[in-house]
């Protein structure tokens, strides 16, 4: 094997759970009166936490930029509704679940900027949970992607050195983060952010589907 360990982003790489995502903003947005957003307007909100997201959905809803407890009380409520729909249409990417049990002999871990109790609930409701040897949340140590303390913490508690690691993600974010780490970064063209950004964020190698990891890890 080319690599020691695999770091996997979660929401746009692992799993598409932008319906989800949407139907958890949108009722957010009901209760507080206002009209629902676009999915694709959803999708350029997410993956740098719960709070940045809703934060984003808010300023696109209303003239006035919103001050930290209506944030606050509008994060409680899409918590609420989006646990309440976790796994509704979310569904684990065509090819991701063949290549966790090809990989099987390697450590792997979920590092991912969703709440830790929300990306735990979403692995084991798919029945992933079991393929991890760690998953690390946004709120699971004091800086989350695209700073790279999440990303040594998963790559230690999987015992490997950064340097053996790949970083698979779909966002800027991830490959920023695994780039800081010291890590192989691979870009999922196939999640949320598409080819350009995983380009212009520098990943070292880019996918079109999951059945290609086999290739960046085995080195072929």
């Amino acid at each position: 094997m080319k690599y020691r360990c695999l770091l996997f982003d979660l929401d746009g790489t692992l799993v598409d759970s932008r319906a989800d995502l949407t139907t958890g903003i949108n009722l957010m947005l009901g209760d507080l009166g206002r009209g629902p957003l676009p999915a694709d307007h959803v999708l350029r909100f997410v993956g740098e936490g719960v709070r940045l997201l809703v934060e984003r959905a808010l300023r696109a809803t209303q003239p006035a930029e919103p001050g930290g407890a209506e944030v606050d009380a509008a994060i409680e409520r899409f918590r609420r509704h989006y646990r309440a729909h976790l796994c509704d249409r979310t569904r684990p990417y065509p090819g991701v679940e063949e290549a966790l049990a090809r990989f099987a002999a390697l450590p792997k871990a979920v590092v991912t900027n969703k709440p830790y109790d929300l990306s735990l609930a979403l692995l084991e409701g798919l029945g992933l949970r079991a393929h991890f040897a760690a998953v690390i949340g946004g709120d699971s140590l004091p800086e989350r992607k695209p700073a790279p303390a999440p990303m040594l913490a998963a790559a230690a508690r999987c015992g490997s050195d950064p340097a053996a690691c790949l970083m698979v993600g779909d966002t800027a974010v991830d490959m920023l983060a695994g780039r800081a780490a010291g890590m192989t970064t691979c870009g999922f063209v196939g999640g949320f952010r598409g080819r350009a950004e995983l380009a212009r964020a520098g990943a070292d190698v880019l996918i079109e589907e999951f059945a290609e990891l086999r290739w960046v890890v085995e080195g072929g």
